[in-house]
């Protein structure tokens, strides 16, 4: 299934039309002071082969991804020669190209390195010379070892590059880079009330190994002096690993309703995501979708071994593919966990995809695999969580839904909530939670937004009897 998307080059000189998949994308252009010629092909359809691209001056700049080019090249062409390609930056296996962003003087590359986004600014020749290759890159720094850094839109005709950043401890900012001086300055940080200092907390990076041996980044937050690191604190553990989005450690202010209880707050980067390049994701989509829970069941394991919590401390979240995750680890692994939370998980895999009535059936094919080949069939109900409760012990969990959720419908979380309470030999809390208001993307508005949050860590906090019971008379 193919949709289309419009967008206007950073030069304005152009609009580029591309159609695009979830495995590959093609472009059209239209030099808007000529519109009356129409759209033409810049690159043209190959199934399996995806292609970003923008303008300056008498060239096109081109990202493109292939399978024997994973993480992607960027080259550059001329307008009026668009098959005579330069190669800017060729393919590397350890470094995954994202973005780029243009302006008039400078070319700037969003990469992937270690887990981690970077920033490189490249000075660009004059217009009027020839574009002969990528020299002398400036890598932006940043503050933190762990982060979030994206985009922002900046001038075409500016050597001013401005992007946001933030990390598990530093709040959401805004910078000003000057890509002439190599200087970046500081031009907004968000208000964090109730006397917050960013340097009261320590983030980290640590590596599990999965089961076939590969190391699963792991970012981690913690308040100095409330914990102990003895394998006492409360820890919860977030996971999604699909569509090969990545979980970068950014800044939540409602998250630091836990940490400041002295909860450990973990983000385990498991592969299905693209946090470690396109590689990582392709080794966990379709017939390799159970790395995914294996990889996410190793992070848990290394947190309890390396004494960050014990099993009955540690809790875990996850939604729609997350929650996916965590019907999937639930059923794998029950004894690992105290408490789990599945918001609008993703839960009856082969049921759904089955079903090309559903919107979005047939287009995610490409992630999960197509059921009626028999080889898929087979495969997605060994996982899929619905069809893989046991009679055993869980531990508590909170489901979430939507009723207008287009995206995974209540019924999913609701069948797999009764076969839980049919099927599950404990007596701990199983909680469905069912917002008659609310579509996929929870609540609308700042404050039903706070109010889920409170309600989740109100959950978990119960779970691990640290809400002290209501002395008599009191409400």
């Amino acid at each position: 299934m193919f949709s289309l998307d419009l967008q206007a080059s950073e030069s304005e000189k152009f609009l580029f039309v591309a159609s695009e998949s979830k495995t590959t994308r093609f472009v059209f252009y239209i030099d808007v002071s000529t519109p009356e010629d129409g759209l033409k092909v810049l690159t043209p359809r190959v199934v399996g082969i995806d292609t970003s691209v923008s303008h300056r001056g008498s060239h096109f700049f081109i990202i493109r991804r292939s399978d024997e080019f994973f993480n992607s090249e960027l080259l550059a062409c001329p307008v009026d020669n668009t098959s005579a390609t330069t190669m800017l930056i060729p393919h590397r296996e350890s470094i995954k190209i994202q973005d780029m962003q243009l302006f008039a003087d400078h070319l700037v590359v969003y990469e992937r390195e270690n887990g981690l986004s970077k920033i490189t600014a490249f000075h660009l020749p004059a217009v009027d010379e020839p574009l002969k290759g990528l020299k002398g890159g400036q890598t932006v720094d940043l503050i933190d070892p762990i982060y979030d850094v994206e985009p922002i839109e900046s001038l075409f005709s500016s050597s001013i590059l401005r992007f946001s950043y933030s990390s598990l401890r530093t709040p959401s900012s805004v910078y000003d880079h000057d890509m002439n001086s190599g200087i970046s300055v500081l031009k907004k940080i968000e208000t964090v009330l109730g006397g917050f200092d960013s340097s009261n907390y320590t983030t980290e990076r640590k590596w599990a190994t999965a089961s076939d041996g590969t190391k699963i980044p792991i970012s981690i937050v913690y308040k100095k002096n409330l914990v102990k690191l003895d394998g006492s604190d409360p820890l919860l553990l977030y996971g999604y690993g699909s569509y090969e989005i990545c979980l970068d450690p950014g800044f939540n202010a409602s998250r630091l309703s836990l940490i400041d209880r002295g909860f450990i707050f973990a983000i385990a980067h498991i592969r299905g995501g693209g946090e470690m390049g396109r590689q990582w994701y392709e080794n966990g989509k379709l017939l390799k979708k159970k790395s995914t829970f294996t990889d996410f069941i190793a992070c848990a394991e290394y947190l309890i071994e390396q004494k960050y919590c014990s099993k009955e401390k540690l809790c875990i979240e996850g939604r729609s593919a997350g929650g996916l995750l965590i019907g999937s680890v639930l059923n794998m692994r029950p004894d690992l966990f105290k408490a789990a939370v599945a918001g609008v998980p993703f839960v009856d895999v082969v049921t759904t995809m089955l079903d090309p009535t559903i919107p979005l059936t047939t287009s995610e094919w490409e992630e999960w695999g197509d059921p009626r080949k028999e080889e898929f069939y087979f495969y997605m109900k060994s996982y899929s969580p619905v069809d893989n409760v046991k009679a055993q012990k869980y531990p508590n969990i909170l489901v979430t839904a939507g009723l207008n959720d287009p995206r995974v419908l209540y019924s999913e979380p609701a069948k797999f909530v009764a076969k839980l309470r049919d099927t599950k030999t404990d007596d701990n809390i199983l909680l469905f939670k069912c917002e008659l208001g609310a579509g996929h993307f929870s609540k609308s508005g700042r404050f039903e937004k706070l109010q889920e949050d409170a309600f989740t860590y109100a959950f978990v906090m119960k779970a691990l009897n640290m809400i002290p019971a209501l002395v008599s008379g009191e409400e």
